[in-house]
């Protein structure tokens, strides 16, 4: 293969969307990054505007293109993103209403509305994923209720990968890693489920077509080219879901690797042969899939809000302190300090308690606790819920633990939080040293529509990587161990029945009437 051709990868994140140029062995050319556009306009309820994405996009995808000397060079594109939201576009390509966010809480009745039509282990049986209202589907739901006069104008529903590519290149397509977050797909004949759509009246010709990752879909538009810097003869090609475009970047694809993506939100993602459809995982929140690695489906566990509860901690002391003060500050609180635990439940309950209801919580907290012991709880206490989570996924006897931890993502920066994760886990967690995994899993797609590489195969061999290694420290293990044990399992039980009153309090559940027809 020569090294000639560069590579762009777009990765369009819940913070961030960011645009990357890569040789082809790996090595960053240039980057751009900017702030995901995304709105609040009340509690528990969040949007992004397609434009804005699309004019972001373009923004930084232009900035590290003008980078370049040799941006003729760019072969090939392809777009990763976060997996459950999308965009509703009418007759002529356009929007016809705003993205709601993947995290957005609102569709929590539609969510129940597919259960009760369905039945949560008949959806999970077929599409690998239980009814929880960040799914696709049940936003699309949302706006047939909600916003009737915009979903009549709606011929087609684009994830969002789908849609940057789409704007890219005037094709419209699904990989099946974005698809099987739909809550749509059916992940055995990798096909739009006539069925299940058919049960809430909603047609399969609302999606895309459903194509592997890294499928050639054609060159940039022209004027496209002209905005962005990108040659004409770019190939745009299928993308995927972020979280699996970063274990293909460092090759975290066969099942003795578990994958952890810390980014905003963590993935756990331990790579399968075949799906793992198994009633007590749906009835915990876990989900399966098809992978973006060809022949590959996955096992998905994760904390919703990850680096989301650091990020969230640091603006409640004040954001004129630094992380590297905080991190110092934790640094010299001892393991477990004051009894202080929090569980990292800001946005929902995480697998294995799949529980839209749960919130966030701090238990212990006296006069005495300091910033510094609130930013190590925080830390701990994610370290925590990973352990529960990962505990609870491989006590199925389908799911055999992984030799190996492999860590990717912005927060593996945070070298306090992964020593107290290897501690918690007693488990050695290797770190890639890959900046940008997932825009880099994105360029590889890309590669692979171009031509660039012969297979994935070729592409990982093509890499240069490098890597550390985080040790448990021995010393604390059993402190740790105790505190998860006899503390931290027993938060959410304690505390769930008390969020469940609240949640109930601020959004009180209404009754649905049957679904409207769609057009």
């Amino acid at each position: 293969m020569s090294a000639s051709p560069l590579l762009a990868g777009i990765d369009v994140g819940t913070t961030n969307i960011k645009a990357l140029v890569f040789d082809g062995s790996g090595q960053i050319q240039a980057r751009a990054s900017a702030p995901t556009p995304t709105h609040y306009p009340r509690p528990t309820w969040a949007y992004h505007r397609p434009e804005e994405l699309w004019e972001t996009t373009v923004r930084v995808l232009r900035t590290a293109v003008d980078q370049l000397s040799i941006p003729h060079r760019i072969t090939g594109i392809a777009i990763a993103s976060m997996g459950e939201s999308g965009v509703l576009l009418d007759t002529k390509g356009q929007p016809v209403e705003d993205i709601i966010a993947w995290f957005d809480a609102r569709t929590k009745p539609q969510a129940e509305l597919l259960e009760s039509a369905y039945g949560r282990d008949r959806i999970y049986a077929l599409t690998g994923v239980p009814p929880r209202p960040i799914f696709g589907l049940c936003k699309i739901l949302w706006f047939r209720e909600n916003r009737p006069d915009a979903f009549a104008k709606a011929v087609s529903w684009l994830n969002i990968a789908d849609y940057i590519a789409y704007r890219l290149c005037g094709e419209k397509a699904s990989d099946y890693s974005l698809a099987s977050r739909t809550l749509a797909l059916d992940i055995h004949r990798l096909a739009w489920s006539e069925d299940l759509l058919g049960t809430v009246h909603i047609r399969p010709d609302l999606f895309a077509p459903v194509v592997p990752a890294g499928t050639r879909l054609g060159p940039v538009l022209p004027h496209v080219a002209r905005e962005t810097g990108l040659p004409e003869t770019t190939l745009v090609s299928t993308g995927g879901h972020d979280h699996l475009c970063g274990a293909l970047a460092v090759g975290a694809t066969n099942p003795n690797i578990l994958l952890n993506s810390l980014g905003t939100a963590e993935a756990m993602c331990i790579p399968q042969t075949h799906p793992v459809i198994d009633p007590k995982l749906c009835a915990q929140g876990y989900t399966t899939g098809p992978h973006v690695a060809p022949g590959r489906y996955y096992t998905l566990g994760g904390i919703y809000a990850s680096g989301a509860s650091v990020d969230w901690l640091r603006g409640i002391l004040g954001t004129d302190v630094d992380y590297d003060t905080l991190i110092r500050e934790a640094e010299r609180v001892p393991p477990g300090s004051l009894g202080v635990c929090y569980q990292p439940h800001l946005r929902l309950g995480n697998p294995p308690h799949n529980d839209p209801g749960s919130r966030g919580v701090f238990t212990g907290l006296t006069t005495d606790a300091t910033r510094g012991t609130l930013f190590r709880a925080v830390l701990e206490g994610l370290a925590f819920e990973f352990r529960l989570s990962l505990d609870a996924l491989t006590a199925h006897k389908q799911i055999q633990r992984p030799q190996r931890i492999l860590a990717i993502g912005g927060n593996t920066r945070n070298r306090l939080l992964m020593q107290i994760k290897a501690t918690v886990l007693n488990q050695t967690i290797e770190i890639a040293e890959v900046e940008e995994a997932t825009a880099m899993g994105a360029a590889i797609l890309g590669g692979l529509g171009a031509g660039v590489y012969r297979d994935s195969s070729d592409a990982l061999a093509a890499l240069r990587h490098q890597g550390t290694t985080i040790s448990p420290l021995s010393e604390n293990v059993e402190t740790y161990n105790t505190i998860f044990e006899s503390v931290y399992r027993e938060i959410y039980p304690a505390v769930k029945e008390l969020h469940h009153r609240t949640t109930d309090l601020q959004h009180p559940t209404r009754k649905l009437g049957p679904a409207s027809s769609n057009p």
